[in-house]
Parts: C-alpha cells; structure tokens; sequence
C-alpha cells in the first residue's frame, strides 16, 4: 500500500493544482478556436498545445533544460525567431499599392495613434493604483495596437519578457477577432456616402521602383530610429529576394519552408509561457482589456485620418482603407473590402486598403524600434 500510495503521489493527476487545470482549459480553448473558428490556427494551435505542456505538473519540458524552455531561450530571448518570421513576411509583401499611392502612408502611420495611447493609458492606470506596470511593460503592451503579432513578441520579449505570453495570446487573439473589432468602429466612424467612395484604379508600379524601395526604407528609417533596423531589416531583406527575381529558392524557402518551421518553434516557446504561475495574475487582465482598447484606438485612427485627408484633397479616399492600417496583413485590407462592398456591391477596395495595410506592417515596426530605443 505505501508504494501505491507513493506512486499516486507522483502522479500529474495528484499534483494537479486549480490553476493548472484552468491554464489547461485555456490550452484547449486556444487549440478550439483554432480548429472550430478558423482564428489564426497556424498560431493558436502550437500556443494552445504548449500551453497544456507547460501545465501538466511533474513534467519540466517548460523550464531548466525542457525542450519549450530550450526554444523560447534559442528563439524568443535572442529575438531570433521574430526576426525571421519578418523575413518572411516581407518575402511575401508586395509594395506595390503603397507605391502606386504613397499618401496611404499617412493611414499606417495614423493607426500607430493605438500604441501610444495605450502606453499612456497603462501608465495611467498604474499611477491610480488599479495596475502595477512598468514603464517597459507598458510599452510592450501598448505595441498590442500595431496589431503585429511578431513586433509584439519581439518588443515583449527585450522590454517585459515576465509577461510575454499574455501579450502574445492578446495579439494574435485581436489579430484573430479582426473581423468581429473592426467592422462596428468602421460603421461608427462613418456615413453611407463616405463607405461608397469609389476610389480609381492604382498605376502599375516598375520593377525598378519595387527593387529600390525596401532599400530606400531600410537606410531612411535606420538612420534616424537605428533601434527599429532588426525589425525592419528583415522585412525588407525578404522583400528584396522577392523583388529582385533572380534568388527565387531563397525566396520560396523564406516565405514556405522557413515561416512554417520558425512558426512552430516560436507557438510552442510563447506556449511555454502560459503556466500559471506566470499567466493567472491580475496584470493578464489588464494586459488583455488595454490591448483590445490599443486595437480599437489604431482602428479609429486610421479611419479618422482618411475622413481628414479628404478634407484636404480633390481625389477623395475611401476611410474605410484607413482601418487597415493596423498591420494584420492581409486580413484588415480584407475587412475594409468586405464592409465597402456592403455599402456599394461595385467598390473593390482591397488593393487600395493593402497600402495602409503594408504601411501598417512599417508603422509598427518603426514604433517598436521607437519604444526600444527610448524605454528599454
């Protein structure tokens, strides 16, 4: 009997605490709207599933020498696996709409408006009592709002990697959830008239243009945010592969090949951050409301920019394109299309919201060089 009863007691089931099998039911949740809601799947599914590894007790694959510490160590706490995820990214961005309309620029930028504000706002909230952040912690949580889940790990992982998994599931989820954050902001924001602005078709763009551009990029915004050149060095590496025809296998293996495994290795490693200990504290929920309030705030942003820049100009702007400037590419231009054709069944706007929208993708990562050059 004493050694059945030593056995018992070495048991997961015995050890099990409460808020281990919470954070396993969380696991499970993640691992449903994946598989059932089609939310983010190539994301939620490996942070769902290192989730319930990091929880199940008796087991240290999430700690010491445990192979979800061991990435999370390679690959989140050197910044590498973000950094190749952007290389990826950028091997499958066309630059194209956002060179044929350069203003569209100022809608990416606009939607920034999300990440500072929420900065502030965490700052706020701490200086009244109700949360304890950091000044660093409110910046990783604030970068929530450039809707980029890469940036937002990257960011986390140097300025506040005591909360990166909260960050991380708040990004991907409101990355997830574009569909259901966006459309009422955009419908809110405005009229019938303004959703059924047809806007003229985009000029081709020259190879030559496509080449120079992410080059161009890369040097302007390293020497003024030197911070922001990781990030955006890679993005712009891989567009340039892209762009440049003539390494298509490089190309190819960083948009297939290479995103695919760095994407596994970086869910398991942010899943490893899930356990308890580290997940159920009060800071989660206000990590969580404050990114969806940043989300929300970048959405305005971007809408209330179009609605000025039309004040402004003869060639009027659709700023229902505007809410794409949040960088959850391409998901965002894909909502705008879908609530313009709502308004006026002709409006094709989705090459016209892929401006802003990659524009969101070079907002963010300038904002994240921005808050790690000035808070980290």
């Amino acid at each position: 009997m004493s050694r059945l009863l030593e056995l018992w007691q070495t048991t997961g089931i015995y050890q099990l605490t409460l808020p281990q099998f919470a954070m396993i039911v969380v696991g499970f949740l993640l691992l449903y709207l994946a598989i059932k809601k089609g939310f983010e799947p190539l994301l939620l599914i490996p942070i769902g599933f290192g989730g319930i590894l990091a929880n199940i007790p008796g087991v240290d694959i999430a700690v010491g020498d445990g192979i979800l510490h061991q990435f999370y160590t390679m690959g989140l706490e050197t910044g590498v696996f973000p950094l190749l995820i952007f290389m990826g990214v950028g091997a499958m961005t066309d630059f194209g709409p956002l060179l044929a309309n350069p203003k569209t620029l100022l809608l990416g930028a606009a939607a920034q408006v999300g990440i500072f504000s929420t900065l502030l706002g965490a700052l706020v909230l701490t200086d009244l009592g109700i949360f304890d952040f950091s000044i660093q912690q409110a910046a990783a949580i604030g970068i929530i709002g450039g809707a980029d889940g890469p940036t937002a790990i990257y960011v986390a992982g140097i300025l506040a990697p005591e909360i990166l998994g909260a960050i991380a599931v708040a990004a991907y989820s409101y990355m997830a959830l574009v569909p259901l954050i966006q459309p009422p902001i955009m419908r809110a924001l405005t009229t019938q008239a303004e959703r059924e602005i047809t806007m003229v078709q985009l000029r081709d763009v020259s190879k030559a243009e496509k080449i120079l551009f992410p080059l161009v990029l890369l040097i302007l915004v390293a020497l003024v945010v030197p911070s922001a050149a990781p990030l955006l060095g890679m993005f712009c590496f891989g567009n340039l592969m892209k762009e440049s025809g003539v390494v298509t296998r490089l190309s190819d293996t960083a948009q297939n090949a290479l995103i695919n495994i760095v994407t596994i290795l970086l869910g398991l490693a942010v899943g490893s951050k899930l356990s308890a200990d580290q997940f159920l504290v009060m800071s989660t929920l206000g990590i969580l409301m404050l990114g969806l309030v940043a989300f929300s705030i970048g959405t305005a942003a971007g809408v209330l920019m179009a609605k000025l820049m039309n004040v402004f100009s003869t060639e009027k702007i659709n700023p229902l394109i505007g809410a794409a400037g949040v960088s959850a590419v391409p998901m965002a231009a894909r909502v705008a299309n879908k609530v313009g054709m709502e308004a006026n069944p002709h409006n094709f706007l989705l090459m016209h919201a892929m401006g802003p929208n990659v524009a969101g993708v070079i907002g963010s990562a300038v904002a994240a060089g921005v808050l790690i050059q000035f808070v980290g």
